[in-house]
């Protein structure tokens, strides 16, 4: 964990999808899928200090699957012994959304975990406001502990797909203006479903990957294209730097499997040459 190794790791999921019943598309379960996180997790031995999930949870006129993603969240905060924070992104209801648990009373807040400061903003309209921009101006007035990380759905630049290429946050420079100078340490954001790492105004910006479908690269100009390729990022902050990578939930066939180091296969060969 983070006080024993330095590392403070952020399990970043996006753009859930959720649906009341059925599956998106005939092939998405978003509550699934969430579930199936925290196995792969688990299994991998991945034990993140907090999991950040940057909007879209539910699939638009869904109402009533807040409840069950409720309930999914904090399941996977049971099996992975960490906090799920959630923002809300363009497809999510703000009054239905007022089930889950940080978001009884407004969509934005700030949480202290490990001397980390986690600021989760409100895009489901696409930009912030003022009124947002004036709290967040004052949040994060004083330098925090380790450092500052903010989530937020629409990312505060563009996609390099020709599609989403106007599809980030509407009013970005704004956001950029509050936190230059700051000491946030990475923004986190969704909606591209597909991951990409920038820098704006010298932050970085990590897009998360969708864990309900991935947003394909070969979509002629005037469409957007999906694979179901389910994909989630691990965020891990030192004193010294920040850096991403992309896990993805499919089992491709393994090319090979052998041991990390040459010692660990050594008893191996021992008993292959006393037999």
């Amino acid at each position: 964990m983070s006080r024993e190794t330095g590392r403070f790791t952020v399990l970043h999921l996006s753009d859930v999808h959720a649906t009341e019943s059925g599956e998106l598309y005939g092939a998405v379960d978003g509550l699934a899928r969430l579930c199936s996180v925290g196995e792969y997790a688990v299994e991998a031995g991945i034990t993140p200090e907090v999991v950040i999930i940057t909007g879209d949870l539910v699939q638009r006129d869904n109402p009533r699957a807040y409840i069950a993603f409720e309930a999914a969240r904090r399941r996977l905060e049971l099996q992975l012994g960490a906090p799920v924070l959630t923002v809300l992104g363009n497809h999510d209801d703000p009054v239905a959304a007022r089930t889950l648990s940080g978001h009884e009373h407004r969509h934005f807040d700030v949480s202290y975990i490990e001397d980390f400061r986690i600021i989760r903003l409100d895009s489901h309209t696409g930009s912030l406001g003022q009124q947002q921009l004036a709290w967040l101006a004052e949040t994060i007035r004083t330098p925090h502990g380790r450092g500052t990380i903010v989530a937020i759905h629409h990312a505060p630049l563009d996609s390099p797909l020709p599609a989403l290429r106007k599809q980030g946050l509407r009013d970005a420079d704004d956001l950029l203006r509050v936190l230059r100078g700051s000491d946030v340490r990475a923004v986190l954001a969704g909606h591209f479903h597909h991951p990409l790492s920038a820098t704006a105004d010298g932050i970085p910006v990590f897009v998360g990957p969708s864990l309900a479908y991935h947003q394909v690269m070969d979509a002629d100009p005037d469409s957007v294209a999906g694979h179901d390729s389910p994909m989630f990022s691990l965020v891990r902050l030192t004193a010294h730097d920040v850096s991403v990578a992309t896990v993805s939930l499919c089992e491709p066939q393994p090319l090979f499997r052998k041991p990390l180091t040459p010692a660990a296969s050594a008893p191996a060969a021992r008993a292959s040459a006393q037999g």
